[in-house]
């Protein structure tokens, strides 16, 4: 049965890709690699390989984008600045951008702003994240204790 939707490639080798649908949250893996990378996106349908069905192939590409996650060498924000400093260690505020995208700002132990950086560089979540905010970029900023993670168009 063809799955029509929304998928990140989460994992791509020359022998398989892994897509996650954003939308759904299921993991199909790729029987082959059909030239796809990590971090693109792909509007389109997936089918079941015969005869076990749990392995799948790309059956239609609709439209292919490719997702660009970076850490900035800008420090944060005054914004976001001041939102670290009204929130307790270990909490997040999400805000909308104006027009498309999120702003994530994050109070972090100071010793850790780096591993928490790291942390959403690699984060498969903040792939999905970007694909169901329909933005093409992700920039990471930091300065001891404040991480902001802005999706952008």
């Amino acid at each position: 049965m063809e799955q029509e939707g929304r998928f990140v490639v989460t994992h791509a080798d020359a022998d398989s890709a892994v897509l996650k649908d954003v939308d759904r949250g299921q993991v199909h893996t790729l029987e082959g690699n059909p030239g796809v990378d990590r971090s693109e996106v792909i509007e389109g349908a997936l089918e079941p390989e015969p005869p076990m069905e749990v392995t799948y192939r790309l059956a239609e590409i609709e439209t292919r984008r490719r997702l660009s996650v970076e850490e900035s060498p800008e420090p944060p924000t005054e914004q976001e600045r001041e939102i670290a400093a009204e929130q307790a260690v270990g909490e997040v505020t999400r805000r909308e951008r104006a027009g498309i995208g999120e702003l994530h700002v994050l109070t972090v132990p100071e010793e850790t702003t780096e591993a928490t950086v790291e942390d959403v560089l690699d984060d498969e979540a903040t792939l999905v994240r970007a694909a169901r905010l329909e933005v093409n970029r992700v920039e990471i900023r930091s300065e001891p204790g404040v991480v902001s993670v802005r999706y952008l168009p």
